[in-house]
């Protein structure tokens, strides 16, 4: 397998996509016209160095929303983090729009280096983008544009705290579009969550749980195509919990149901629910329910 071609910093990059060097060492904004990329020789599959937030006039695809679709033709965002790996769609030169490049020793000593980390846009897949309306468009565009301009000015002391300041408030802004898009995905992920609940009550009732144990929010996140950070925040919206929550309470709910119905030994249930050791779900159902499952049986006795 062919392992992906690594890129370290910005002024390599731009060697790569035919730029003049960039005007800070650590962070630049490229206009996608201004990209002269050589498709065949560009390497298919990247590592960057450094962050990549990126703006497209024309994001593919539709929003699925009950019937129709929820279309937002002002375009898009896609976000990667650091030494994520990166595939190069064929359109990767086509689109119109603009990426900021940020390595994260520009964010050195300052707040942002570690609450950059809690953005689980971050971690998304490009279907998972982020679509945007006419006016949030010209909200992240006017903070590009300050960015940009910033850097064309002379370097000072105070460029790097305003370049971060603007940054800061553009993430702010898509966590805030984010939570709007799972609001207007209702329908679509209502229809999400009842798949979901589908996967695992096949999980349960066949031999998957008891061959290999609880499932994992990857594999649940695998089985309806989606990223496991995307997945837990469309539950948060949805449910209120995460994705491991709502496993474990799809557990606890099996757990009591087996022990209320059946005849099964506390130690059959916890192997059919895919517990190497019954110590292990007595623990579990304890710390749950606060009761064993040998009291919370006795209960319906």
């Amino acid at each position: 397998m062919q392992q992906p071609f690594k890129i370290e910093t910005i002024a390599a990059l731009h060697r790569m996509l035919g730029l003049p060097e960039p005007q800070h060492p650590l962070v630049s904004i490229v206009h996608n016209c201004e990209v002269n990329m050589i498709r065949e020789a560009f390497p298919v599959s990247l590592v960057l160095g450094f962050h990549k937030i990126s703006f497209m006039n024309d994001i593919k695809g539709k929003i699925r929303y009950g019937q129709g679709y929820y279309d937002f033709d002002a375009g898009g965002m896609v976000f990667v983090a650091a030494n994520q790996v990166l595939t190069v769609a064929d359109e990767a030169d086509t689109y119109e729009g603009f990426n900021l490049f940020l390595h994260p020793d520009f964010l050195q000593s300052y707040p942002l280096a570690t609450t950059i980390k809690k953005y689980d846009f971050f971690s998304y897949e490009t279907n998972e983008a982020l679509h945007l309306s006419i006016k949030e468009k010209e909200k992240v565009v006017a903070i590009f544009n300050s960015i940009g301009a910033e850097l064309a000015e002379r370097l000072d002391d105070f460029s790097q705290d305003v370049v971060i300041a603007h940054i800061d408030l553009l993430l702010t802004y898509c966590k805030r579009f984010y939570k709007r898009q799972f609001t207007t995905r209702k329908a679509v992920n209502n229809d999400l969550l009842a798949k979901l609940e589908t996967i695992l009550d096949d999980y349960f009732n066949t031999a998957l749980a008891l061959n290999k144990g609880l499932p994992g929010v990857q594999y649940l996140a695998d089985q309806l195509h989606l990223s496991p950070h995307y997945l837990s925040d469309m539950l948060r919206s949805l449910t209120g919990q995460n994705a491991q929550q709502h496993i474990h309470n799809r557990v606890i709910e099996k757990a009591k149901e087996a022990l209320s119905t059946t005849n099964l030994t506390v130690g059959e249930i916890a192997w059919s629910l895919g517990f190497e050791h019954s110590q292990s779900f007595n623990r579990f159902f304890k710390q749950k329910t606060n009761s064993s499952p040998s009291a919370f049986r006795r209960s319906f006795n």
